[in-house]
């Protein structure tokens, strides 16, 4: 096998095990950031997330995964005498290479199919957009621009947007970011639940690399990892996956029952702070307990 094909097995291979989640969640990560939730004893809240939001179905892993057939050539197996103590190679007759051929215009055909499928199923979870098309992630930054609370989107290349985002509303209802226009689904960043007795549950399932909280931080550390080791074997240079690094902050007037960061609250200006420094090496998603009401 060619050094080119094993590094488009290698691709193939990933997408095929992260399958459902790539096309359930696009898998959204973040990069580099820093964002708050404030939220205050009268149920008003603001949000925000300034810094960096990969999305890998724009990105050159989601190009290589793509099955390319065009230049694909056969080459014919070895053979081997089954009769020899030592499986000695032989000349394959006429009829063992044209039976390989047919093998391989199979699975040609077969890779091509399912790249198709794939593509269409991509389009579809991407509200439409077609991740092939040069103008995609333009496209997706000015749907974004057009929804509320999104400051500044800028795309930058290899599936990485530099955002500026900032909400205000009333902690009655559920809040989730980020949420994206006519996708189906994303993994979430952030998450406010609010429980019977004015308690709000925040949660931060996107700002944790390890464990179950974040499937898809262990996932992309995966594809990295094999992406290099095939680039490494092709000379080629693996793709770039987003490092995330960042600060989660809750601050609040409101009564915190539970947390987990290190070392608790701190005093703040507008009350009381909760800080958790995120990166590769976070264990546990940032959480907390507020009470609200006076």
């Amino acid at each position: 096998m060619s050094i080119v094909t094993r590094w488009k097995a290698a691709a193939a291979a990933v997408v095929a095990t992260c399958a459902a989640l790539a096309l359930s969640a696009c898998i959204i990560s973040p990069g580099q950031f820093n964002s708050t939730f404030e939220i205050r004893r009268d149920g008003t809240f603001t949000y925000s997330y300034n810094g960096q939001i990969y999305l890998l179905a724009l990105s050159k892993l989601a190009e290589m995964s793509a099955a390319d057939t065009s230049n694909e050539e056969f080459v014919e197996s070895p053979c081997y005498d089954e009769n020899s103590e030592d499986y000695e190679e032989r000349p394959c007759t006429e009829e063992e290479i044209a039976e390989q051929r047919d093998t391989w215009e199979a699975q040609v055909q077969y890779r091509k199919e399912s790249a198709e499928r794939e593509a269409e199923q991509m389009r579809q979870f991407l509200g439409g957009i077609d991740p092939s098309d040069p103008q995609a992630a333009e496209e997706l930054a000015e749907r974004l621009r057009r929804q509320e609370g999104w400051k500044r989107v800028e795309y930058k290349g290899d599936g990485l947007f530099e955002v500026e985002f900032s909400l205000t509303s009333r902690m009655g209802h559920d809040f989730i970011f980020p949420t994206l226009e006519r996708f189906p689904m994303t993994n979430n960043f952030v998450v406010a639940n609010v429980r019977q007795g004015n308690v709000v549950r925040i949660e931060a399932p996107g700002f944790a690399a390890q464990g179950n909280a974040n499937p898809l931080g262990g996932m992309t550390t995966g594809m990295s990892a094999i992406y290099a080791a095939a680039a490494a074997e092709g000379g080629q240079t693996p793709p770039d996956f987003p490092e995330m690094d960042g600060t989660f902050r809750i601050v609040t007037d409101g009564q915190i029952l539970a947390n987990n960061t290190d070392e608790g609250p701190t005093a703040g200006a507008g009350g009381q702070v909760l800080e958790w420094k995120v990166n590769a090496r976070t264990p546990a998603p940032p959480m907390a307990l507020i009470q609200l009401g006076s």
